[in-house]
């Protein structure tokens, strides 16, 4: 088995990056989700509630993070010296108000008053104690700060569909291939590059997978989550992909052996 892709996420719930590799920090893929949209509560907001936030481009260059609004321009986000408490899901968690006019544009662009957060460096947001012993953290990702998937069952799931979809839909960070399709539900450590991840959980899924990534457009048919759900449904919800935590830093690469420690010998 090898790596078949990577893709970060800059700002949560925008559209990624595909990348050729990435480091691992103690947040998890450097870069990775660490901007974040909330509401006039600061609550969290993603494309379950606004599914037009696929269109939203985004870039990192030279550590600084970009995002391309559709009717709005270009805009480099750089956070400012207000602090505020902000939710994303039941953690409350500090962050940073962004300085500049992004958060304006975006404003307009959602039809809705929005801001854009940054979690500093000294934000401790705790990866979930029930799954994870060690004191772990992550950054705005919705619980874990890996996701891993296999390209087999997105394949296997497409033989079900008349509408194919693409792995976009899924937002993993890593893409494996060559492994049986759903062979990762019974995988619990693996080894990629020279980083070593432990499996914590299944990834649950939801209605942003019915999100067009090329159109910002929900499937009327609720594709491909309907069909997911008729043989996917388990104690953690319709799955697809796991949630890892990864041991230390570490680079990972395209190309990179995933090996399973059963496989290892």
């Amino acid at each position: 088995m090898k790596v078949k892709s990577l893709c970060i996420y800059p700002v949560k719930s925008l559209a990624g990056i595909d990348v050729p590799h990435f480091r691992l920090d103690d947040f998890g893929p450097r870069g990775d989700r660490r901007w974040m949209i909330v509401d006039a509560d600061h609550r969290f907001v993603t494309q379950r509630r606004q599914p037009v936030l696929a269109n939203v481009a985004t870039s990192l260059v030279n550590g600084e993070v970009g995002i391309r609004i559709p009717g709005e321009g270009d805009y480099v986000l750089a956070a400012g010296d207000k602090r505020v408490e902000v939710t994303v899901w039941r953690d409350q968690v500090a962050a940073i108000l962004e300085s500049g006019p992004a958060s304006e544009a975006l404003s307009r662009y959602c039809g809705e008053a929005v801001r854009l957060v940054y979690m500093p460096d000294d934000c401790f947001r705790r990866v979930d104690p029930e799954r994870v012993s060690a004191e772990r953290r992550v950054g705005f990702a919705d619980g874990f700060p890996i996701l891993l998937v296999n390209q087999s069952s997105l394949d296997e799931l497409n033989s079900r569909l008349e509408h194919k979809v693409d792995m976009r839909r899924f937002r993993p960070n890593i893409v494996v291939e060559g492994a049986p399709a759903w062979a990762e539900d019974a995988w619990a450590r693996v080894s990629v590059g020279d980083v070593r991840m432990n499996l914590v959980k299944p990834c649950s899924r939801c209605v942003m997978t019915t999100v067009n990534p090329d159109t910002g457009e929900k499937d009327p048919a609720t594709q491909p989550l309907k069909t997911l759900a008729a043989y996917r449904k388990m104690q953690d919800g319709v799955i697809f992909g796991q949630n890892a935590v990864h041991e230390r830093a570490g680079s990972i690469s395209v190309g990179d052996l995933v090996i399973v420690p059963e496989q290892e010998n």
